[in-house]
């Protein structure tokens, strides 16, 4: 018997029905990732995207109608978009609920239609789309559908046609991108959207599903938060966070610099030093603040002196957290005062407590704990932007998984302006901030900040979780794997070989500065052993260490 008409609880199923074959089959899509690292992610990414859609229809009744429904997938999607994936996934969900919003019941005529708009509404969302993803198995479905349209109002019919021409679409992927064929995999996203098609025709066919959900997945912020153990005021090696500028008075040479730079690096960490013709901005993390400044003395007269001891600060943290904890468990008995926005502020997606205090050094407003293990949502983009609570607000996404993410946030903001500076690593967004000058308007800094961040080169060190082939490199499991800006560099069983290796294909004859960021599990003594292998190498080059506690990569180099 033909089934020509959906109604608004066999949609609802259908869709649920879909997340949750997701939900089952993300970690399989995890391991399509063309790269073998540790946080290879799309399909947790589009879970987490999909699930924050399905949370909104579970809030609903459940004879809620289809234009109720579309409202509670296309805004909990894109409120929840995480990485690239995500977002597509999300913006493929608002074109087809934007179609359909207006109906009582879904025929073949009106999926078709919602089809088209879903993959219309999709490429527009991305700068540079690339075939061989998501996107062409999306436009692939949406073809076919036109297609069949044509032949028949039978939604049986349509949907195998569909599924089928999805799937094979999704096996010709390899074909299309040359890296996914040298990996052995389908696209990741392609993936995923057919296991959500599929789930959704099993529920129109009848298939009993568990459509259960597990608890409402928190923000990458709060997740961090809530898992984060506080680091013990022993492990802070340098106490005092000092500040100071100097007011030259005497040039300061390339050579100076580096002098000043090794000076400071012997006696601390997490140094920034931001030098002009006037004047030089230093941060530095040290045990003896008296002997920074009295080395930049030598140089001329310092103002804006500022030391912090960041032991006591951070216990007092602690105390404030667990103060502010309890305030937030009871009740509010007066409406307190919006404070007045700040004419700027800056929000950064960050890896690691290192890294997150060299971000606060540099004049961040709000961190956001994400990356690479947890990209960040559109939702905790926009908490962001709010809690920065400012008339303009730049955000550094510091991973090309987030970007997509941060510029969805950024066309849901109304009340300020707010500019993505498309920063791809950690690095990327050190560099942006050290770039920005207080005396330019919003528009000159952010040309400027996305110009600056071009010209750093960034090498992420990590280990293999599967064997694989890619970039004509062959890779076993548990190899270290050095990660380019343009793909895999070195792989190797050493990680200072693994980086010396990768840094000789990235350093030339003008690269002036080459840093070092460990992570958690890459030791102190290791790191700096590293960067007297890196001084020894690159004899022109200056080199910094600095602690960045990130997770998963035992290091991160940038090049400058």
């Amino acid at each position: 018997m033909e089934i020509n008409i959906i109604d608004a609880r066999m949609f609802r199923r259908m869709f649920l029905s879909g997340a949750k074959n997701l939900e089952l089959r993300k970690e399989w899509i995890n391991q399509l990732n063309v790269f073998p690292v540790p946080d290879g992610d799309t399909g947790t990414n589009m879970t987490l995207t999909i699930l924050s859609a399905a949370d909104e229809i579970l809030s609903l009744p459940e004879d809620a109608g289809i234009e109720l429904l579309s409202k509670a997938i296309s805004g909990g999607s894109l409120r929840g978009a995480r990485g690239n994936s995500g977002v597509i996934l999300s913006q493929l969900f608002r074109g087809f609920t934007k179609e359909i919003r207006d109906h009582e019941t879904l025929d073949v005529p009106l999926l078709t239609a919602a089809f088209g708009r879903a993959v219309e509404t999709a490429y527009k969302a991305v700068m540079k789309p690339k075939e061989g993803t998501i996107l062409t198995v999306a436009r692939a479905v949406s073809e076919k559908a036109s297609e069949i349209a044509e032949e028949t109002t039978d939604l049986s019919a349509f949907f195998e046609a569909v599924l089928a021409e999805g799937y094979a679409t999704l096996e010709k992927t390899p074909e299309m991108l040359p890296v996914l064929k040298e990996a052995g995999v389908v696209d990741s996203g392609g993936e995923g959207l057919m296991t959500v098609l599929s789930g959704a025709v099993d529920a129109f066919n009848g298939k009993e599903l568990d459509l259960s959900f597990a608890a409402p997945k928190t923000s990458a912020a709060a997740g961090a938060a809530a898992e984060h153990k506080p680091i013990s005021t022993d492990e802070i090696r340098f106490g005092y966070c000092t500040e100071f500028i100097i007011n030259l008075e005497k040039p300061f040479t390339e050579a100076e610099e580096k002098l000043m730079k090794s000076f400071l690096t012997s006696i601390g960490d997490s140094l920034v030093l931001v030098a002009d013709d006037e004047i030089v901005k230093i941060h530095v993390h040290t045990n003896h603040p008296g002997l920074a400044f009295e080395k930049g003395l030598e140089y001329g007269s310092l103002s804006r002196m500022k030391v912090d001891n960041m032991r006591i600060e951070h216990q007092e943290k602690l105390f404030r957290e667990s103060e502010m904890a309890a305030a937030r468990a009871e009740e509010k008995t007066e409406e307190e005062a919006p404070a007045e926005k700040k004419k700027v502020g800056f929000i950064s997606v960050t890896i690691g407590d290192g890294m997150s205090e060299i971000f606060r050094g540099l004049g961040v407003d709000v961190l956001i704990e994400g990356g690479q293990t947890m990209n960040p949502s559109t939702d905790d983009m926009l908490s962001a932007i709010k809690e920065a609570n400012a008339e303009t607000v730049f955000i550094l996404p510091n991973n090309k998984n987030v970007i997509l993410a941060a510029n969805q946030a950024e066309s849901l903001t109304e009340d300020c302006k707010v500019y993505v500076v498309p920063t791809k690593t950690v690095p990327q967004g050190i560099t942006a901030m050290i770039s920005y000058r207080p005396d330019a308007d919003p528009a000159e800094n952010f040309e400027c900040m996305s110009e600056e961040i071009g010209r750093v080169r960034t090498i992420e060190v990590t280990y293999s979780v599967r064997d694989t082939k890619i970039d004509g490199k062959e890779i076993r499991k548990d190899d270290i794997m050095a990660i380019g800006d343009d793909g895999i560099l070195a792989v190797g069983s050493d990680v200072a070989a693994v980086s010396m290796e990768a840094l000789s294909q990235v350093v030339t004859d003008e690269s002036e500065l080459i840093s070092v960021y460990n992570g958690a599990d890459y030791s102190n003594e290791d790191t700096e052993a590293l960067a007297g292998s890196i001084e020894e190498a690159f004899p022109d080059v200056d080199v910094e260490a600095n602690y960045g506690g990130q997770p998963v990569y035992y290091c991160i180099l940038s090049v400058e």
